[in-house]
């Protein structure tokens, strides 16, 4: 438990920030999941309109400083990569 006012005020932002950060990084985990199913399923359009989704929200989350950025843009270069691939 904190011994100090200021403690204690770190202690609740910390728990807010952490709320936050799962949800975002939970919705980022759902997006890509969805642009891989529709690789794996061999839909190159479905995936392509997923890829913009998931793109927007890994670029948001690394914005926010939820994801890194470098992370971030490993992820959208894979995945789009595999798009392609599919399209071909």
């Amino acid at each position: 438990m904190a011994n100090h006012k200021s403690a204690s005020k770190r202690a609740r932002q910390a728990l807010k920030r952490r709320a936050r950060n799962r949800s975002v990084r939970s919705e980022v985990r759902r997006t890509v999941k969805a642009v891989r199913q529709a690789i794996e399923a061999g839909d190159a359009s479905e995936a392509q309109s997923r890829l913009r989704v998931a793109e927007g929200k890994l670029r948001k989350a690394a914005s926010k400083g939820v994801l890194k950025r470098p992370t971030a843009d490993r992820s959208v270069a894979r995945l789009a990569r595999a798009v392609s691939r599919v399209g071909a």
